[in-house]
């Protein structure tokens, strides 16, 4: 089901490190506009932790082919 690599640690290359902080740039942007505009409550704090979530992921699908694998 998961490629033999999934649970393992993937060092980024140099581009993909790159990717990676233009999308925490970008999170942090939505975050920060989602914070300002949305009212205090449970619906924002879950909608905070999910951005969160996706930004986390992000990371992965920049390291990760479609089937699992290592990106080269």
């Amino acid at each position: 089901m998961f490629h033999p690599s999934t649970f393992e640690y993937l060092a980024p290359t140099e581009m993909q490190k790159g990717h990676m902080a233009s999308a925490r740039t970008a999170a942090d942007t939505y975050a920060k506009s989602l914070e300002a505009l949305v009212p205090d409550g449970p619906d924002k704090t879950y909608l905070l932790r999910r951005l969160r979530e996706v930004a986390m992921w992000v990371n992965v699908a920049i390291t990760r082919n479609p089937d699992g694998s290592p990106r080269a």
